[in-house]
């Protein structure tokens, strides 16, 4: 049974990795499930100095997801090589580094930084983050967007995967302007921009206010799943670079569904906090649904969707 699969250049053994942002550098699951069963393991972004992230609180649940607005807290690159890759080379897992910056230059120094670095696989920009001021500055804009891929595609020869955000009225016009800046690849989705509200207590003067300190923050786990499905469905035919399907996939049936639809792989995020297996879960499962349907290469599962009807 085969399940490698290419992602612009990166081959890794299986179409399964985490989200960025929700596996920390691979470390904090080490004791809780096996990460070099994984295809890969995206690491919380990595910007050029270390950053606090946003002052707390910054995450929640809701009855429809989760919400956060952690504002991409880290180690910074220096200690990311230093300290935090070291042990994910070691195991053999694949490591794609999601990088972040304030600006074009920021972004092309942590991927220069992260060129020739024995066990970085791909770097994966992440122009879409809601809970950082400008964190959403090149994604929501496709000119901007595509400078900035062009100027980090000059900077380095690692594969690069382009994190989009759905917070956009078109993403296809967005994928459209990181194809043409040199991307290999593409990440859909990142989390919906949402808020929560906290009514207070009107009998003690307390007023309505919201659960964020930053206000709003990204709504992820299963309540986006089928946004994210829409979204990974119109890219892959707007473009001809592997998409990567992320967006509350929790189970391989989940799974199974993006890569129907044309994603090369998946990322699974909300779905480890509350099982940490749920990566290895969904490699299971997707090789029990290949076995029991006698499907030798998991590339033969790629785009095979179809609508048997004429639309109307």
């Amino acid at each position: 049974m085969k399940m490698a699969v290419n992602i612009g250049g990166a081959t890794i053994k299986n179409p399964v990795m985490t989200a960025s942002g929700t596996y920390g550098y691979g470390d904090v699951y080490t004791e809780l499930c096996d990460v070099t069963r994984l295809g890969a393991v995206v690491t919380k972004g990595v910007t050029l100095e270390p950053a606090q992230g946003n002052p707390p609180p910054r995450g929640c649940e809701t009855a429809s997801g989760m919400l956060n607005a952690i504002g991409l807290q880290n180690v910074g690159v220096a200690a990311f090589i230093a300290e935090k890759l070291p042990p994910l080379r070691e195991r053999g897992v694949a490591c794609v580094v999601n990088v972040q910056g304030s600006s074009i230059t920021e972004f092309v120094a942590v991927s220069q930084k992260l060129t020739g670095i024995d066990g970085v696989t791909a770097l994966e920009l992440n122009v879409s983050c809601p809970n950082k001021t400008g964190g959403l500055s090149f994604g929501t804009d496709p000119k901007a967007l595509n400078t900035l891929v062009t100027a980090v595609r000059k900077a380095t020869p690692l594969p690069l995967m382009t994190k989009l955000s759905p917070n956009v009225t078109d993403i296809t016009v967005c994928a459209r302007a990181a194809v043409d800046g040199g991307t290999d690849s593409l990440s859909v989705m990142n989390t919906v921009i949402g808020m929560a509200v906290n009514l207070g207590d009107p009998s003690r003067g307390i007023r309505p206010r919201p659960v964020l300190r930053n206000v709003t923050g990204g709504l992820s786990g299963p309540a986006i799943k089928p946004v994210a499905l829409r979204m990974v469905w119109q890219v892959v035919q707007a473009v001809d670079v592997p998409v990567i399907g992320i967006g509350g996939i929790a189970s391989a049936t989940d799974a199974l569904e993006f890569l129907a639809v044309g994603a090369s792989a998946v990322q699974i995020g909300t779905a480890s906090f509350y099982n940490p297996r749920a990566c290895e879960e969904v490699v299971d499962g997707i090789a029990a649904y290949m076995t029991e349907h006698t499907v030798a290469d998991i590339n033969d599962l790629i785009g095979t969707f179809e609508i048997p009807w004429t639309a109307t």
